[in-house]
């Protein structure tokens, strides 16, 4: 370029970064074949400079994949080599500890040429439903049992794609047709991503992207710094204890306002478990920064430099630190707990601003179907489903809403398209929402089960049973998780397990706690949320102390038709 652009083309070509990794996250949902990413957006996508800094990401996806996939492209550069590195080059991994934290995870790395130069890299992220082994579950004793590892490696060098690698995925996993169109369609996004980044680059005149890396980068660091600088200089400690899976565990965070930076310690955190909800630090530390960055700093970009300032440190060989070879399938369930960590410590520190707990982890179950005859098929089918968030100082949690990974509820419709599962009821549960000034979000009722002909097993990945969403300040606990076959045999929260033909499972997830003392509520709000089903008489009266009268007053509104 001639001349160093102005501030104000420089934000212009950051704005048009996140439009071009928004393309490259929606061609990814277009052309993906597994429900979880098409369905539910489990997900990420990013760019990235010559440096392996991530410069901006899309709005569709996880905090977990895009703050993981952060630290991730650095350890690509160090595996592949950059002076290796050439235009049509691909290059994969589902490592659980260089990429985003378990084998169901695949990333993709693509590095960006313009004029015969590398100017930066693509990445993005999806969760796969199968990749052989034990299955999405937490069954495993080690990570050698939970599926196909693929070390960080060449998907394609020069254009080409490397069949052997593609042959050694299909004859390992469930679904290969699926799986293998999930690599391609990650390819393709990141082409996509490449083929704007370049078209933005001529329309600029743009050598490089040094300069605009440079602004971006300063900006967001900047900004974040000015944020952290008008915090109060405290520590506080935030604890709470979730079921585990054989035995309950305890999370414990300390977080501690500096000048520049604010630290999260997770000292005194349970060991790792002999199953397979350990977390890698990385995912602990995309999620505990994620917490922060809400917290005091959300409407700043995504980026390298507003994720900097937040440190996390975790002693080696605890549960958010679990280090190779422990089982970490099911990381996202302690992993999702660690936003609600922090805030509880966070609210010591700066009050009124974190909500209650909520749900956290998704109440994901995985079916395996098989034929008890003639005419049936095989099949895997996965759901993502969600319990209620927290209720918020001044507004109600959401109901069936995943916070904090921000992924979609799938559709019945697609669960149901995608094997011979039936799901006989999806609904809100009434009452699952703590009470308080702000209630929190609702849970769901969900009963799921096969079509004739066929039995399966369940994969169970919930929690909350015992320990139910805490309330903040006042506010009361959400309701519990339970799960339970419908001839009346209770289930486990975890694990797999045989469902006999003709059986369905029922399960009720969990609501978010109320935020405030209950009789501070709004009796406006109150008579709405009795109106739409949200709460119950007795739990009107239990509750909120609602009297006979008030409660006939609003029931008789509606049995007239009337707006309450």
């Amino acid at each position: 370029m001639s001349q160093e652009p102005s501030a104000v083309a420089y934000q212009v070509m950051w704005t048009r970064l996140i439009s071009v990794v928004e393309e490259q996250a929606q061609a990814l949902v277009r052309t993906a074949f597994s429900t979880s990413v098409r369905e539910a957006g489990d997900l990420s996508a990013g760019v990235y400079d010559d440096r392996g800094r991530m410069l901006a990401q899309a709005v569709t996806g996880t905090p977990g994949h895009v703050n993981a996939m952060a630290d991730a492209v650095a350890h690509f550069i160090r595996r592949i080599g950059r002076e290796t590195m050439a235009p049509g080059d691909v290059y994969i991994t589902n490592d659980p500890w260089e990429g985003t934290g378990h084998l169901h995870d695949f990333t993709m790395v693509t590095p960006a040429f313009h004029g015969g130069r590398l100017v930066g890299f693509f990445a993005c992220t999806a969760h796969v439903v199968d990749i052989g082994g034990r299955g999405f579950g937490a069954d495993g004793a080690s990570v050698y049992e939970e599926g196909l590892y693929i070390p960080i490696m060449r998907f394609a060098d020069r254009g080409r794609v490397d069949e052997t690698l593609i042959r050694i995925v299909r004859g390992n996993v469930r679904e290969p047709d699926q799986l293998v169109g999930d690599l391609y369609a990650l390819a393709t996004c990141n082409e996509i991503g490449h083929r704007r980044l370049t078209e933005m680059m001529e329309e600029f005149g743009l050598d490089d992207l040094s300069g605009i890396a440079g602004f971006i980068l300063e900006n967001s660091r900047r900004a974040t710094l000015e944020r952290i600088a008008a915090l109060p200089r405290e520590s506080a400690v935030g604890e709470m204890v979730v079921d585990g899976f054989d035995t309950p565990i305890t999370l414990r965070a300390r977080v501690t306002v500096e000048q520049d930076r604010i630290v999260t310690d997770f000292e005194g955190t349970s060991g790792i478990d002999a199953k397979g909800i350990n977390c890698p630090l990385v995912y602990t530390k995309a999620y505990a920064c994620y917490a922060l960055k809400v917290a005091i700093a959300p409407e700043i970009p995504n980026n390298h430099a507003s994720l900097a300032p937040f440190e996390v440190t975790a002693p080696e060989d605890t549960i958010v630190n679990a280090r190779h070879p422990a089982p970490v399938a099911l990381r996202h369930i302690v992993g999702h707990f660690v936003p609600d960590t922090v805030f509880a410590a966070f609210d010591q520190i700066v009050p009124g601003v974190v909500p209650a707990e909520g749900a956290g982890c998704l109440c994901n179950f995985q079916v395996s179907l098989r034929p008890t005859g003639p005419g049936g098929r095989r099949a895997e089918v996965l759901t993502f489903n969600s319990g209620g968030s927290g209720a918020r100082p001044a507004r109600d949690g959401l109901n069936a809403t995943a916070f904090p990974s921000g992924v979609m509820t799938m559709p019945v419709e697609a669960t149901e398209h995608a094997g011979p599962v039936v799901i006989w009821r999806k609904e809100l549960r009434p009452d699952s929402g703590g009470a308080g000034r702000t209630r929190g979000g609702l849970g769901q009722y969900m009963v799921v089960g096969a079509r004739e002909g066929h039995v399966f097993d369940i994969q169970a990945m919930l929690d909350r049973v015992d320990h139910p969403a805490r309330g903040r300040r006042g506010g009361q606990a959400g309701g519990a998780t339970s799960i339970a076959r419908s001839d009346g045999v209770a289930m486990r929260g975890k694990g797999k397990q045989a469902v006999p033909e003709g059986a369905r499972v029922e399960m009720a997830f969990p609501g978010g706690g109320g935020y405030g003392p209950a009789s501070d509520r709004d009796p406006a709000l109150l008579r709405r949320d009795l109106a739409r089903g949200y709460i119950t008489a007795e739990a009107a009266a239990r509750d909120y102390g609602m009297t006979a009268e008030e409660i006939a007053e609003v029931e008789a509104a509606v049995a007239r038709g009337e707006d309450v």
